[in-house]
């Protein structure tokens, strides 16, 4: 949904929730495309009025534009940061179209999400045998590694919107019993999850901020430099098959501590 409210700030205003998915997925685009924002990280059981007031539904993310537009639903946030800068180009795909994307996330965003829900949260719905829903969302997992099989990314062999609007996902779904998970036959939907969180982006995406406070100014959610673009398949076996020369010093690469949460 698309609203006008009255505002007052130097820069976009983003409520956000770290873990939610929609949120990550709002924030990857943000941040792929440089925008800045005043960044409101909220707690979902304790949601500030002045969230409510733009948005009465009160789910994140919500973003509030210098013209004060109200944007709260993640893809058209995804859509309007791409349009201003979309460097990674997002939203032109090596195969397929935009249309074609926004209709694979659609399909995510209904029946897996469902089942995703009732998977990690059955004791939230009546009637509901987690293992069932599991069993539903394998089905759309193993489309995934199907279309995976041939191309690096979903849509070719360079990440686009689809990538990073389903990821979240994916990794929730991922983290229930990630023991399951890896039992499974999905090399290929595996990776590409496993290349997601070891990204740049996903770093950046998940880091920490204190929670905002009501009356108080947010955090500039800004970055000095945008994220390198992760490599294509070509680039990854042009690597892999070309020796890296030992520089002075060198120890042989570096570690990364990611937190996995839920």
């Amino acid at each position: 949904m698309i609203q006008q409210v009255n505002r007052i700030s130097a820069y976009p205003i983003l409520y956000s929730f770290r873990r939610c998915p929609y949120a990550m997925r709002a924030r990857c685009a943000l941040i792929v495309s440089g925008q800045v924002c005043e960044l409101r990280e909220i707690v979902l059981r304790d949601k500030p009025q002045e969230m409510l007031d733009v948005s009465p539904k009160g789910t994140v993310p919500i973003l509030i534009d210098i013209d004060g537009r109200v944007l709260d639903e993640s893809i058209d946030i995804m859509l309007w940061a791409l349009a201003q800068n979309d460097p990674e180009k997002w939203l032109m795909p090596e195969q397929g179209s935009v249309a074609e994307m926004l209709e694979l996330i659609a399909e995510f965003d209904g029946g897996f999400k469902s089942d995703l829900d009732r998977y990690k949260y059955p004791n939230r719905y009546e009637d509901t045998d987690a293992i069932v829903h599991r069993a539903s969302g394998a089905l759309a997992l193993a489309r995934l590694n199907a279309m995976l099989s041939k191309t690096t990314y979903l849509f070719g062999n360079s990440v686009a919107l689809a990538d990073r609007a389903i990821a979240p996902f994916v990794r929730q779904f991922a983290q229930v019993d990630r023991i399951w998970f890896n039992q499974q036959s999905w090399p290929h939907l595996q990776a590409w999850l496993a290349a997601f969180v070891d990204s740049e982006i996903y770093t950046r995406v998940m880091q920490k901020y204190p929670r905002w406070e009501s009356g108080n100014l947010g955090v500039v959610f800004k970055l000095e430099d945008p994220p390198r673009p992760p490599l294509t398949r070509g680039e990854k076996e042009s690597l892999s098959s070309t020796p890296t020369p030992l520089v002075k010093g060198d120890l042989g690469g570096s570690s990364r501590d990611i937190v996995h949460n839920q």
